[in-house]
């Protein structure tokens, strides 16, 4: 491993100092040799030579830009981004919890979805884009300060090394179990007339699934809703509707993710007749639960507030689920998010697990939570990115959207194993109130989905409510 790569996972092991607004490493990430930088500022000027005018949202013709994979490797990731991608998850998980904290205050009593490793892809693939006291403002908030030197440097280099990690990571999610589907589609649209340089459009490229890069006019807003919408939808093939309501006619450049995952438990299946949850001591629903038995890896906390069930849901991918017990509450469990305690230290247990199915979906602008946090100049109209473009751009919305669906794998319903044997072997966990969940990759254990269900049905399907007291 080269000291790169020694130096990124000393920075990952140790502990993170912060600050009220930006999360703060009170060190180097590491330092660059003056020939170092002159071939990185050398890569970046020749990038500069070559802009691409991305072709209109109208055009039925797919850009030579959005399918060219095989060009050979950026010569700035050489030697990069092979190593073990396991010192990102603390970069990762940081970053997401702490978005995760204010939008569980924004959409306070609802269902909160997100995926920590898309959102901070976004926030690199910026990164990259940025030039001066913007490529500083974002590295303090990506978890890093920059070192002494050429800042261009540094983003050059740890922007492509970190978007590459990331994108390893999301692809060791990808398997060939069929019980497991995921993709990631990133657009971005930009105003008629603005160019995008072509180095900048190669790293989104290969950060994602799948990429289109298209022109649109903001300056009609109603009309330029309406064919992001319709193109998002048309690519995505009916699975991505409703993508934005409104489109400040300003913008110069709009950046959208779209991130799905859709899981088919092993060995789960559906029980017969819906089941109580309750949303809150005086409101349950009838929602359908799947059950699944099996040794799985699970914990109590040490002062008994909640406990925690790791499940495999592929060869790739664990589901970590955290519920209040023993009379404990979600908000107070909440903030157990700020480290990664709550993930670790789990032993086999045999376990009866029932829990809802899940449909659920989410949908946030990135640029509005920095306003909330209280940084509205990293993506404000005064921010620097004249490594996207040679135009002073205006960036608009940046929308995350997160989907996670969990089902059975269609496994018929049979005589409970739990039953089989003598009582007290199998534990016995149900997820009947609210919780909250987590997807991991399983190699690296990077944070790929964070969220809390508060409601199983409050995604658009039929609810059967009853005010009624109980429910513990």
């Amino acid at each position: 491993m080269n000291l790169v790569a020694d130096l990124l996972c000393m920075l990952a092991c140790l502990t993170v100092v912060t600050c009220d607004r930006v999360y703060v490493h009170p060190f180097n990430l590491f330092s660059f040799n003056e020939s170092d930088c002159d071939k990185l500022e050398k890569l970046v000027q020749e990038g500069k030579t070559k802009t691409i005018f991305p072709a209109s949202i109208e055009s039925q013709t797919t850009p030579a830009y959005e399918d060219d994979r095989d060009k050979s490797e950026d010569p700035s990731l050489t030697g990069w981004g092979k190593e073990e991608p396991s010192y990102m998850k603390n970069f990762v998980s940081i970053l997401g919890v702490r978005f995760y904290s204010m939008l569980q205050k924004v959409q306070q009593g609802q269902n909160v979805l997100l995926s920590p490793t898309s959102l901070y892809s976004s926030l690199v693939s910026f990164y990259l884009g940025a030039s001066n006291q913007t490529a500083v403002d974002l590295q303090g908030l990506l978890g890093f300060v920059p070192p002494s030197g050429n800042p261009d440097c540094t983003s050059r280099a740890v922007g492509s090394h970190f978007l590459s990690s990331l994108r390893t990571i999301e692809s060791l999610v990808k398997s060939s179990d069929k019980e497991l589907l995921f993709s990631k589609t990133l657009c971005l649209f930009s105003a008629p007339g603005i160019p995008l340089f072509d180095l900048f459009l190669q790293d989104l490229l290969h950060s994602t699934d799948a990429f289109y890069a298209r022109a649109v006019d903001f300056t009609n807003p109603s009309e330029a809703v309406k064919q992001i919408d319709a193109f998002v939808e048309a690519k995505s093939e009916g699975q991505s509707k409703c993508l934005l309501t409104d489109i400040d006619p300003s913008t110069d450049l709009l950046f959208a993710v779209d991130i799905c995952l859709a899981v088919n438990v092993k060995q789960a299946f559906q029980l017969q007749e819906p089941q109580e949850f309750w949303v809150d001591s005086n409101t349950k629903v009838s929602v359908p639960m799947l059950s699944v038995t099996g040794t799985f890896k699970y914990k109590t906390d040490a002062s008994g507030t909640f406990s925690v069930v790791e499940v495999p849901i592929s060869q790739t991918a664990l589901l970590m689920l955290l519920q209040p017990i023993n009379g404990s509450d979600l908000e107070h469990v909440e903030s157990e998010l700020t480290s990664s305690d709550w993930l670790q230290r789990l032993s086999p247990r045999e376990i009866k697990l029932t829990l809802p199915a899940l449909a659920i979906e989410d949908s946030f602008d990135l640029k509005e939570l920095l306003t909330d946090m209280e940084l509205p100049a990293l993506l404000g109209k005064g921010a620097d990115f004249s490594k996207i473009s040679n135009t002073n751009l205006t960036v608009g919305k940046v929308i995350n959207k997160v989907s996670f669906k969990l089902t059975s794998d269609g496994t018929e319903q049979a005589e409970d194993p739990a039953a089989q044997k003598e009582d007290g072997v199998y534990l016995d966990v149900t997820l009947n109130k609210p919780f909250l969940l987590a997807v991991l990759e399983n190699k690296s254990r990077a944070m790929i989905f964070l969220g809390k269900v508060t409601n199983p049905l409050a995604q658009g399907l039929n609810t059967n409510t009853e005010d009624k007291k109980g429910g513990e």
